[in-house]
């Protein structure tokens, strides 16, 4: 077995690498071009309210872009 010696600086960076490329391998491995599985643009709306996380303002954006979308419903 040989032994190398690396910085710690060094070596913490190649393991932030390491782990950031198994998190990319596991998110590009994943159907991510999969459609969504609720067609109903109604419900993916509430859905967003019920969360109380986004200004009424992103909401009524979100609502125009899913009105245009082909794939949702209204």
């Amino acid at each position: 077995m040989v032994t190398i010696t690396v910085p710690k600086k060094e070596y913490e960076n190649l393991v932030e690498r390491a782990l950031r490329y198994d998190y990319l391998k596991q998110t590009i491995e994943g159907d991510i071009f999969s459609a969504p599985p609720i067609k109903s643009a109604k419900v993916v709306i509430s859905a967003f309210k019920k969360t109380k996380l986004y200004k009424p303002t992103f909401i009524a954006s979100l609502e125009k872009g899913l009105n245009r979308s082909s794939y949702f419903k209204k």
